[in-house]
């Protein structure tokens, strides 16, 4: 398994010893640190409201369904999940451009939205799956879990994220963060935050671990 980005120092790699491959930190610079910068992804089970411009018989109220689609007159099946409002509302438009309309003006609002959510694990006092709304980030998600307890290491918190078939890991010092030494990154749905304990020797390997969790790490720096 490669996770894709840069290491900040060398001991953030570990050589996975089944494959040969590489588990990798990627690069903090890629996180989000600015309001806005993640927009919303429509999921399964919201409800999308569309309308088309001077084409009444085209718009309407539709839900996404499990599979991630929607069903709209003489377009058929649309897949929705994953995209942004504004996303599919160029889609939209292209597709009514290709098959009815010169000039489609296609708008797209979420009236209800499935709920996001957080996975925060390791040593904080209530780990759980949490709920969010708009847009959250990493400290708030920490605080939804009762803040860190007293084996915590705030300078070793990792932050897992999906990437299309990839997993990322940011690794995040909290007391950076709340020195206003680095900026507070704003999370996405399905992220997961991992603390370690303060006396974890191993932790980058414990982190490798969870990246790979069916391989036999070795050459982790101490």
């Amino acid at each position: 398994m490669i996770i894709s980005g840069c290491s900040s120092t060398p001991a953030d790699s570990a050589s996975v010893g089944d494959t040969g491959s590489t588990a990798i930190f990627a690069d903090n610079r890629e996180l989000d640190y600015m309001a806005g910068a993640t927009d919303y992804r429509i999921g399964p089970s919201d409800l999308l409201d569309i309308k088309v411009f001077q084409a009444e018989e085209l718009s309407r109220e539709v839900r996404v369904d499990p599979q991630g689609n929607i069903t709209l007159p003489l377009l058929g099946n649309i897949k929705a999940a994953g995209q942004t409002q504004s996303g599919l509302e160029q889609q939209l438009a292209s597709l009514m451009r290709k098959n009815m309309l010169q000039n489609p003006q296609v708008s797209v609002f979420i009236k209800e939205n499935t709920a996001q959510r957080v996975t925060v694990e390791g040593e904080v006092k209530k780990p759980g799956i949490y709920p969010i709304s708009g847009q959250a980030t990493l400290l708030q998600s920490i605080a939804m879990s009762e803040g860190l307890n007293n084996l915590a290491a705030a300078d070793k918190v990792v932050l897992f994220r999906n990437n299309g078939q990839q997993t990322k890991a940011y690794q995040i010092n909290l007391n950076a963060i709340r020195d206003g030494k680095t900026r507070d990154p704003f999370i996405r749905n399905d992220d997961r935050i991992v603390v370690h304990r303060s006396d974890s020797r191993f932790w980058l390997r414990e982190t490798a671990a969870l990246l790979s969790p069916f391989s036999v790490l070795s050459n982790i720096a101490n």
